[in-house]
């Protein structure tokens, strides 16, 4: 974001033009909750209380009543020039101060101490003065790069980025304290870089001539227990994929009637050059015989997805020599594991992500209510899924659906980010309280939504 801006001052932007868009462009997200109500801003002492200051200016103008609460007096040339634009009641202190929408403009991503007892209890008292709430960039406290923040902030409604995503956005323990988050456009560039976020792809149907093996055909191996690999096939069913085979030894009342079933031994099996992608770990167990399967799996040199056991079994000298592409899907727990049996020391998801797919050369796609892709020294981050996402098979059914687009695209970081967002959406479709099995239904629908 510093270089973005560097870059607009170079070309003759002024920094003043750019708080003035940030804030009128907060204005107008502000008015829609205010719906004509009163208006509190709290003003911090450098640029983001700057930002808090236009934007209540531009409130005040359109007719809300507004008050500025200021303990702290602008300590910048910008910020107090800011501050002249307003010429509203301005008091010190929250005492008595209620009204409809709480805007945090206090402290934004420039952060860099702890915030204090004395401001976080001002935040938390307007905070619960108010029936709505807005945090400008980031709620005050919140580290705009690790997404870590002080204990008992509140939740607020909206969290507006000025100019471009940050991590805190998508990622941290502090993402709960965010609310829906939204970009107010100021112009700034694109600068590259290795961080970005994951927008809903569009997914081609298949083309002209197609047939089922050229739209990709999935091997999914089943285990000790074989029912979690049903529900994955079901998910790659329905999300693309041309051909799903289960390769399990035994049956299972839950097979369905639609998916072939292939009992060869499997190394046989796995000999079918028309395979596209594979999957293996949901239900596969622990024993030797898991074992036998992961490395039989990984030796046949297909494209593949691994998760859940096969995570827990993978060691260094199993990926030697591979070079198909791969996608590893560990949760917290599972990613632990590995960073351990691949001697990574780094703290903190995305680090440990990176640090993965940079020794592994797969992508990893690192779960959890902050989802992250890592791949190639790219790091991609998503919008939150829904929360009824955190049921038992949750996992298989993102895992099919990985394998059917890595079957289609070849490429695990693209089948990584589309099958993230058929999982949110499919979560939408299937509605609140659902089962797993209803969420792999769910996939139809939501494949639907992004051709």
């Amino acid at each position: 974001m510093r270089a973005a801006e560097a870059a607009l001052f170079d070309s003759g932007i002024e920094e003043w033009e750019l708080m003035q868009r940030a804030g009128q462009g907060a204005a107008d997200w502000v008015a829609r909750l205010a719906a004509g109500g009163a208006v509190t801003v709290l003003c911090g002492p450098g640029h983001n209380g700057g930002d808090g200051y236009v934007a209540a200016a531009a409130l005040r103008a359109r007719g809300l009543p507004v008050k500025v609460v200021a303990p702290i007096a602008p300590k910048t040339d910008l910020a107090r020039h800011a501050a002249g634009t307003f010429d509203g009641e301005v008091v010190t202190t929250g005492e008595g101060v209620r009204g409809t929408v709480f805007v945090d403009a206090m402290f934004g991503i420039g952060l860099s101490r702890p915030l204090s007892d004395e401001h976080r209890a001002l935040i938390r008292a307007l905070h619960a003065a108010h029936e709505r709430s807005v945090a400008f960039d980031v709620p005050s406290g919140i580290d705009a790069d690790s997404g870590d923040g002080p204990d008992g902030l509140p939740h607020f409604d909206l969290t507006l980025a000025f100019g471009a995503w940050k991590p805190a956005h998508f990622s941290g323990d502090a993402l709960q304290a965010l609310g829906a988050v939204r970009l107010v456009e100021i112009g700034v560039p694109e600068c590259g870089g290795t961080l970005a976020l994951s927008l809903a792809p569009s997914i081609a149907p298949p083309d002209f001539d197609a047939h089922k093996y050229t739209r990709g055909l999935v091997a999914i191996i089943a285990g000790a227990m074989p029912g979690a690999t049903l529900m994955a096939a079901r998910a790659a069913s329905l999300a693309g994929a041309g051909y799903v085979k289960w390769m399990s030894s035994r049956d299972h009342p839950g097979h369905m009637p639609d998916l072939v079933r292939d009992d060869a031994p499997l190394g046989d099996a796995l000999g079918d050059d028309r395979i596209s992608a594979l999957l293996i770990g949901p239900g596969l167990g622990r024993d030797d015989d898991a074992c036998d399967r992961l490395e039989a799996a990984l030796a046949a040199g297909r494209p593949g997805v691994l998760d859940a056991d096969a995570l827990v079994l993978l060691t260094p000298a199993m990926l030697e020599g591979r070079d198909a592409p791969t996608l590893l899907t560990p949760h917290e727990g599972e990613l632990s594991r590995l960073c351990d049996a691949f001697e990574i020391a780094e703290e903190g998801k995305r680090a440990r992500a990176l640090a993965l797919a940079s020794k592994t050369g797969c992508a990893v796609l690192a779960k959890g209510p902050d989802t992250v892709l890592a791949a190639g020294g790219q790091l991609r981050f998503f919008p939150p899924g829904s929360r009824w996402l955190s049921v038992a098979g949750s996992g298989d059914v993102l895992a099919g659906i990985a394998a059917a687009r890595l079957a289609v695209t070849g490429d695990a970081m693209q089948a990584a980010c589309e099958a993230v967002h058929l999982h949110a959406r499919a979560a939408r479709h299937a509605g609140p309280g659902f089962t797993a099995a209803m969420l792999a239904k769910a996939v139809h629908p939501a494949l639907g939504d992004l051709l």
